[in-house]
């Protein structure tokens, strides 16, 4: 990692083994929880989009909104305990990025939509 490089994270809390068994712990449990989530956020998705009575694309986009508030919940969770951390960017790599996927609009067939 290089070493100007920002890490976003929590102190963990909890007591976590050193050595990991077989069993599960907490942070096992949420981790399990939070990619359960994502799987299911993912597969609500395509099924809403694909949903073509109205009355179950309703009821699947309804779904939907509860399985991505149970995925935040299930990070925000792990971020507070410490367990869930991430490499902030600095400015200047955003903005670089930022440059070079606004160039890509461009290519679009359609560019008023985007505005």
């Amino acid at each position: 990692m290089p070493q100007n490089s920002k890490i976003i994270q929590n102190p963990q809390s909890g007591i976590l083994p050193k050595v990991k068994g077989p069993q599960m712990n907490d942070r096992d449990i949420l981790n399990d929880v939070l990619a359960t989530e994502k799987y299911l956020t993912d597969n609500y998705n395509v099924f809403a989009r694909e949903a073509s009575y109205p009355a179950l694309h309703s009821d699947v986009e309804s779904i939907l909104c509860d399985t991505h508030k149970a995925a935040r919940d299930s990070f925000n969770a792990m971020f507070q305990r410490g367990w869930y951390k991430f490499e902030g960017v600095d400015q200047q790599k955003l903005q670089q990025a930022q440059q070079q996927f606004s160039g890509y609009l461009g290519q679009f067939p359609y560019p008023d939509v985007l505005q």
